[in-house]
């Protein structure tokens, strides 16, 4: 039996979700004319307290829009070093849009309220226009970590203040949801733009949503345009997505409790040095100086284990709906008896 743990992009859509899929009314999107479509954008941004919405195939094309409607080239972008727009979207910024990253060591991933404000550059020739605060949620780099509302507040506070914009990459926002408990529709009083995913965690094989004003959404479907994201008849998709929004998402604990099980499982391994804290679908531990990764990950793949090795003797799992508790006591059993 195969446990894989690579990332919760790895599910499969359900019997139920294909029913739906299959059922979706659709029609020409590029002309504006699926309806199904037109369901799934309203009822995400609804859900987070936006105006509208607009479907891409990606959330790296979600960020990548996001980011190009709120700035102008030579400007700068505040985020945190492991910001997955810096990370992981192909230096998308610096092509897509022409600007450079002015990145931030927050605690766990999270950038506090003064480290943004000391690193927005004066009205000075010298230096880049800071032009827009990006905040990822949940944290993926650092293990899952997520920002509270009370803590976004004080985020926007300095952001308002200083006239910036402020742009969530929420590629696990249910996550965050799930874990504060918090109010969705808050969410909309505090950022510009945010990219919302519906295959992290809610199961579905494609597709971001990218929320804003009706004015920014108006936008970004000239945006959407240019980047190449048009589709036609993608009711089969967003039916999808509509599925997930009112059947995933409080499940999602499940995950967040399988993951604190893995992590308990983890602390009895004698070869791993030490463990982030688990606060949603992520664990991210890692091996002693002594254990070679490339050893343990092939152990792992050895014994239909599948797993992401992040460097530095980093391992991360992620938890997921495809993951069935009862291979719990399988994966203990295989991670006791590594050899090394």
């Amino acid at each position: 039996m195969k446990i894989d743990l690579r990332s919760d992009t790895s599910t499969k859509p359900t019997p139920a979700m294909l029913e739906a899929m299959l059922a979706a009314e659709v029609g020409d999107d590029v002309f504006g004319e699926d309806p199904t479509v037109k369901i799934l954008e309203q009822k995400a941004a609804n859900y987070l307290g936006f105006e509208a919405g607009i479907f891409c195939p990606s959330g790296v094309m979600a960020n990548q829009i996001g980011i190009y409607l709120s700035t102008n080239p030579a400007e700068q972008v505040i985020c945190d070093k492991t910001a997955h727009i810096y990370n992981y979207e192909g230096s998308g910024m610096a092509f897509h849009s022409n600007v450079s990253a002015r990145c931030i060591d927050g605690p766990g991933g999270k950038m506090l309220p003064e480290q943004i404000e000391a690193n927005i550059n004066p009205d000075d020739a010298h230096y880049p226009v800071t032009s827009l605060v990006a905040i990822e949620n949940t944290c993926n780099k650092p293990g899952g970590s997520y920002y509270t509302m009370e803590e976004i507040k004080a985020i926007h506070e300095v952001a308002s203040r200083n006239q910036l914009p402020m742009h969530l990459d929420g590629a696990r926002i249910w996550n965050a949801i799930v874990a504060e408990k918090n109010n969705p529709k808050e969410y909309g009083q505090y950022f510009n733009s945010a990219s919302v995913c519906l295959s992290k965690g809610l199961g579905c094989p494609v597709g971001s949503v990218l929320l804003g004003s009706n004015a920014f959404i108006k936008k970004a479907h000239r945006a959407r345009k240019l980047f190449g994201g048009g589709m036609r008849q993608v009711g089969y998709l967003a039916a999808a997505g509509l599925y997930a929004l009112d059947n995933h998402i409080e499940r999602l604990q499940q995950d967040h409790d399988n993951a604190q099980a893995i992590a308990k499982m983890l602390e009895e391994m004698d070869y791993i040095e030490s463990i982030n804290p688990v606060y949603t679908n992520i664990i991210m531990f890692k091996l002693a100086d002594a254990i070679d990764p490339v050893t343990f990950m092939e152990y792992l793949a050895n014994n239909n284990i599948e797993a992401v090795y992040f460097g530095q003797n980093k391992v991360r799992f992620v938890t997921h709906y495809d993951l069935d508790v009862n291979v719990l006591p399988l994966l203990k059993e295989t991670l006791s008896k590594y050899r090394h």
